[in-house]
């Protein structure tokens, strides 16, 4: 029976020492294997401490010395505003629940806004509460005319009306965007998609859902199914978005022309 000494405390000569002055091994090819067992695991040690120091290094050498090292957890915000595109076509088989409605919203009291005011309201609907009233009341790809989006069958079937507890303003606005800009990050982060829709019949909508406050925009929630690509324009190129071969594609101006 070999005496009880963990391999993270043994080193060279003194474990071997330790082996065999325990008393525990009187056989010599038992003490040979045990010898080359513990050199095995200091070499293995050596290098998987050299590792680490290189690692280390280069780390340094890249970013500086002193910089934290921050672990990568999740999505970057450069993957999920990419990825963030606005989808007039979704999957029917996908059914969007309320509770991942909330969660969307839920990020809307972690926002800043304009004087802390928190003047947004949010109705949420889906396929069994109401988004049927919300589809017939608004118009998609305003670009595309001749398309008439959403085509049958890809119709999203649920929404977040956002409206205002004071009359429209600036202010407002400002709350307005990053309210749903940062909702539809979350839906994305979720494995969903969305689009703002600012073309919907207010009257109607607001009468028909018997809401307190008028409705200022929508979010329409789901999981799209088209394929959407970025291209790099110049300022004074056409900002219209288009359909080729399927492919819907979004002109963006070029990191270096935005700045002045």
């Amino acid at each position: 029976m070999l005496c009880r000494v963990s391999p993270l405390d043994i080193g060279g000569e003194r474990g071997v020492r330790m082996i065999i002055e325990s008393g525990k091994l009187k056989n010599v090819c038992l003490v040979q294997m045990a010898f080359n067992l513990i050199l095995y695991l200091c070499i293995f040690k050596k290098y998987l401490s050299m590792a680490d120091n290189y690692l280390e290094k280069r780390y340094e050498e890249v970013f500086g010395a002193g910089r934290t090292k921050v672990k990568r957890v999740g999505h970057t915000l450069d993957e999920l505003l990419t990825r963030n595109r606005s989808y007039r076509g979704y999957n029917k088989n996908y059914v969007v629940k309320r509770e991942e409605l909330e969660r969307i919203v839920g990020v809307c009291n972690k926002l800043p806004s304009a004087r802390n005011q928190q003047v947004l309201r949010f109705r949420l609907l889906t396929r069994d509460t109401g988004a049927d009233i919300v589809l017939h009341n608004i118009k998609l790809g305003a670009a595309l005319p001749e398309l008439h989006l959403p085509f049958p069958g890809t119709e999203p079937e649920a929404f977040i009306v956002i409206c205002s507890t004071v009359p429209e303003n600036k202010m407002v606005d400002i709350d307005l965007g990053i309210a749903m800009q940062s909702m539809l990050l979350k839906a994305v982060e979720m494995g969903l998609n969305g689009i703002v829709i600012g073309a919907f019949n207010k009257g109607e909508i607001e009468r028909a859902l018997e809401l307190p406050y008028e409705p200022l925009m929508i979010v329409a929630i789901g999981k799209g199914t088209e394929k959407i690509e970025l291209t790099t324009i110049a300022p004074d190129e056409s900002h219209a978005y288009y359909r080729k071969e399927g492919i819907h594609y979004v002109p963006k101006v070029s990191v270096k022309d935005l700045i002045i």
